[in-house]
């Protein structure tokens, strides 16, 4: 095996692991909030603000974050991000309060949403253009394992142990990010770039004519696959609750859903250096509004599971072409500003996303309704890559 292989696949499995912890510990929100309705006797409304608040510091996290990937480098970026959210887990497994909790949810959002857009673009910039397509793409199937593990934790730890428990083994990321301080290197491609400009230079530098139509393609892109992603995927456990299924057989269906992101992501990087990003996204987000619509109607036990099997599979492989897709829109020196701009406005979706279901779920909005309303979602997402998008395929990074 020659050495780029191995330096490509150690790449990915430093930068996988990243993602792998953060799906993680997203994927146990949802689980966790299911529990903390029991324990702390919860409403709806709560619940919902419970997956808004992390998204709100994913918000946050992911511009803040972005913007210094562009002045500090991207490994330190990462290094930082990854410590942020493994003690917020770990100090959260200690709350009493649901306004303790917040807080920290707030602080574990930051880091959250200032790891994802950097680690890939950390990717992107240090693979040949050749791989890199598939490259992210396969970086994004980390999420998956993070979702598997999340979902093995919760059905086996939750019930058992209580979600307390849950969350500190969420703080093993910690010793990993200690360890990376000393393992990664930086992209070759920052290390390149002369750093003169302001943050405002190149906050201003994505919004400029030459990429103002990549600008708003990403962030109607980014916020609508956001608003639909978090709004169904943190409530999936409540809504299969609510459908009449026991809190314990809705954690064992949404593993069972949660194994279709595997092959939702590994289609995905084949396709996308054969077939091109634009296909993919499409594709795949065509598949999740229609799952979605069936999902919502599904008055079976074999509806609802072909079905979440089905969203998963599509919705989880067109992540990958997104996080593959959105650094390719911009040159060097602004990559970690523009990828971690659109990140942070698409958060503004994961916000609305479950405090829109807890709101009409409070109303008795009937749970198709809720669920046509992200097939809409996702559909503006295809008019934006299909109309403003271009095709990026093997292309040099600027």
């Amino acid at each position: 095996m020659n050495q780029k292989a191995i330096s490509q696949r150690k790449l990915l499995g430093v930068a996988g692991l990243g993602w792998l912890f953060d799906a993680m510990d997203v994927g146990m929100l949802s689980f966790i909030m299911a529990a903390l309705q029991k324990d702390w006797g919860l409403t709806v409304e709560q619940m919902g603000w419970i997956g808004s608040v992390n998204s709100i510091g994913m918000a946050v996290g992911a511009l803040l974050f972005g913007l210094l990937a562009d002045r500090i480098g991207r490994k330190n970026v990462f290094i930082l991000t990854l410590l942020l959210f493994s003690v917020g887990s770990g100090l959260s497994a200690l709350t009493t309060t649901l306004a303790a909790f917040l807080v920290l949810r707030f602080l574990i959002g930051m880091g959250l949403g200032g790891e994802l857009p950097v680690a890939s673009t950390l990717v992107a910039e240090s693979v040949p253009a050749k791989d890199r397509g598939r490259v992210v793409v396969l970086l994004e199937s980390f999420w998956a394992g993070g979702w598997l593990v999340s979902a093995f934790i919760s059905y086996f730890v939750i019930p058992k142990y209580g979600w307390q428990m849950a969350l500190l083994l969420a703080t093993v990321p910690t010793l990993y990010a200690l360890y990376l301080r000393w393992g990664l290197p930086d992209s070759p491609r920052f290390a390149g770039v002369r750093k003169e400009e302001t943050v405002w230079d190149n906050i201003v530098k994505v919004w400029s004519t030459p990429y103002r139509k990549e600008t708003i393609m990403l962030w109607v892109l980014w916020f609508c696959v956001v608003f639909s992603y978090y709004g169904m995927f943190l409530w999936l456990p409540s809504v299969i609750v609510m459908k009449g299924f026991s809190l314990i057989k809705s954690f064992e269906y949404v593993l069972i859903m949660t194994l279709a992101q595997l092959p939702g992501y590994f289609s995905a990087a084949w396709l996308i250096e054969r077939a091109g990003r634009k296909f993919v996204l499409v594709t795949y987000l065509i598949g999740t509004a229609v799952s979605a619509y069936f999902f919502g109607n599904a008055d079976s036990l074999a509806q609802l599971m072909t079905s979440g099997i089905l969203l998963s599979f599509f919705n989880l492989g067109a992540w990958g072409a997104l996080y593959a897709y959105t650094p390719e829109q911009y040159p060097t020196s602004i990559r970690g500003t523009g990828a971690g701009m659109a990140a942070s406005f698409g958060r503004l979706g994961g916000i609305l996303g479950p405090i829109f279901v807890g709101y009409l779920v409070a109303q008795h909005t009937a749970i198709t309704t809720i669920f046509a309303v992200f097939c809409l979602s996702v559909f503006i997402g295809v008019i934006a890559v299909w109309v403003l998008g271009k095709e990026t395929k093997q292309q040099e990074l600027a």
